[in-house]
């Protein structure tokens, strides 16, 4: 959306909105009060009643609304976007700008297959050898530790939990189970 300006994006779709049936009356005045109120520097209040004229066909107001809007500018007609989104979404969503914006977005096709191993190439085997050797170590140390033999269940763990972490963790960890073996002697 960046790429296209706003003023653009309202001359391309000014047609779609103008045409019979597209939005109501009463969802251009809420439009049309929003602009006033909520960004009065958009609408003036003489401005407002204008296009909010009853004795007015309600096409030709809502198209000298855009009119008027186009030759305000750019900033102008994004509160109108804005506007126009809050009130009505669904209208919003099918503009033509937001359908060919969202058609030239990314022309690089996606291939799937190829997505598939964007992240691992090995496959789920090579996880589970890795994840099973990991394992085997830390239960191979739990078991053969000389420094565990003699210890309490809670220095066990929290021995075995200073392997999964950080370096200033690790730190902490073992030098509390120092702590607590000097205690004990």
């Amino acid at each position: 959306m960046p790429d296209q300006r706003y003023y653009d994006r309202l001359v391309e779709d000014a047609p779609f909105l103008t045409s019979n049936g597209r939005l109501s009356e009463h969802l251009v005045d809420k439009i049309i009060l929003q602009l006033n109120r909520v960004y009065p520097q958009v609408l003036t209040d003489k401005e407002a009643e204008k296009f909010r004229n009853p004795k007015t066909r309600l096409q030709r107001r809502l198209s000298e609304l855009l009119r008027h809007l186009q030759r305000k500018g750019d900033k102008d007609c994004q509160e109108f976007y804005r506007a126009l989104q809050s009130n009505a979404d669904w209208l919003y969503i099918l503009l033509p700008s937001r359908s060919s914006m969202m058609n030239n977005s990314d022309p690089t096709p996606i291939c799937t297959a190829q997505e598939k191993y964007i992240l691992n190439d090995r496959g789920p085997a090579f996880f589970f050898a890795c994840f099973s050797v990991a394992a085997g170590l830390a239960f191979l140390m739990y078991c053969y530790s000389p420094d565990v033999k003699n210890t309490t269940g809670v220095r066990k763990v929290v021995g075995f939990s200073a392997l999964g972490f950080g370096r200033h963790v690790k730190n902490v960890l073992i030098s509390y189970m120092e702590d607590t073996s000097k205690k004990k002697n």
